[in-house]
């Protein structure tokens, strides 16, 4: 009466060492190939990002053309867009932006008229803020677009 029988049924058997360790071998192959993909995608969102701040300003000082008959000249920069054109047409103008962005590393964008890549150029010198360099440390500019 005082006697315990475990009975084993079919298909309750535990999983081996070498079967577990198979599935651990998998999944740490399978996180080595998935990982250093996702690592870098902060850095694609950022290159993303100023591309499309870029844009916008491109449209705000093309806005700023049509209402001037000029860019604005390399010492009033980016800046031109905070105001009202002087000289405007009798049509009301207010500011082309509410505020300028500053690129996605937390720099302000670069302005240059004449631009050296075309008629102007509006820039980000990339995640390491010097002029060239290569991945995100590249420079992004209105050229791109």
């Amino acid at each position: 009466m005082g006697r315990h029988v475990r009975i084993r049924r079919a298909g309750q058997q535990g999983f081996s060492l070498l079967e577990i360790m198979v599935v651990v071998v998998i999944i740490g192959i399978l996180a080595a190939l998935i990982v250093p993909r996702l690592m870098d995608r902060p850095d694609q969102a950022r290159v993303v990002a100023a591309r499309q701040d870029i844009a916008a300003l491109m449209q705000a000082l093309k806005l700023y053309r049509l209402d001037t008959g000029r860019y604005p000249s390399g010492e009033e920069g980016l800046q031109a867009l905070m105001k009202p054109p002087a000289g405007a047409s009798p049509m009301p103008v207010g500011a082309y932006l509410e505020r300028l962005p500053d690129d996605p590393w937390g720099k302000p964008y670069q302005y240059k008229n004449p631009g050296t890549q075309g008629e102007i150029d509006v820039f980000s010198f990339g995640a390491d803020g010097k002029s060239g360099g290569e991945g995100g440390a590249a420079d992004i500019g209105s050229w791109q677009l």
